[in-house]
């Protein structure tokens, strides 16, 4: 019993270390990755979805086709990334900010990190997913949505004016008090479990915004 608890205690030891070393070992090799995708011209996706990396290479300024950190450990993105040539997945991850200037060709995913605030110039053409993140607020000349917006469960209150969504824009559950009188969305609206909802009617709604399907509360 006593050679037991030992080699128990031994390996309560040694588990969290080989841990620590097979992850270090993938980071070095994720690195590595992420280099020869910079040297053969940053062309097509790059896969690093649940990888133990925290940071890109400030060499990284451009990604061909999709940028994949589903899951990951990234907690931010170099400031001399411009673009991403398909979806940006940052799914579950503890990203707090994107680079500026950023521009996205697809979608965009930020859901469930601690993300608050998107910046200024960001460009997505694709469908923004923000859903159970931290989101605050959305910038003042953020216009167009190309896709669905999803800001379920998010504190966002507001939006900002002149946007337009052209699929769905999905508030439910969220803290949304009110809609700009300049907001235009060709899908349907999801408002159930908001202060906006209790607030207003659908006809009340309609007058407020233009929505193009139907209004769920």
């Amino acid at each position: 019993m006593k050679l037991l608890k030992i080699l128990l205690e031994q390996e309560k030891i040694l588990v969290p270390r080989r841990i620590k070393e097979r992850e270090k070992h993938l980071a070095r090799a994720t690195q590595q990755k992420i280099q020869q995708y910079i040297k053969d011209g940053s062309k097509g996706d790059l896969d690093l979805k649940g990888t133990p990396i925290t940071s890109l290479p400030d060499n990284l300024e451009s990604v061909g086709g999709s940028l994949n950190l589903y899951q990951s450990k990234i907690t931010s993105l170099p400031d001399n990334l411009r673009s991403v040539g398909g979806d940006l997945n940052l799914f579950n991850t503890p990203i707090t900010s994107l680079p500026d200037n950023l521009e996205v060709e697809e979608h965009l995913v930020l859901a469930r990190t601690p993300i608050e605030y998107l910046p200024d110039n960001l460009k997505v053409k694709g469908r923004i997913s923000l859903s159970y993140s931290a989101i605050k607020s959305l910038p003042d000349n953020f216009k167009y949505v190309g896709g669905n917006l999803n800001l379920q469960f998010t504190p966002i209150k507001s939006l900002p004016d002149n946007l337009k969504v052209e699929g769905s824009l999905w508030l439910q559950y969220s803290t949304i008090e009110s809609l700009p009188s300049s907001l235009e969305v060709e899908g349907n609206l999801y408002v159930y479990n908001t202060p906006l909802a209790k607030k207003y009617t659908d006809e009340e709604i309609r007058n407020l915004a233009d929505i193009g399907g139907k209004i769920y509360r």
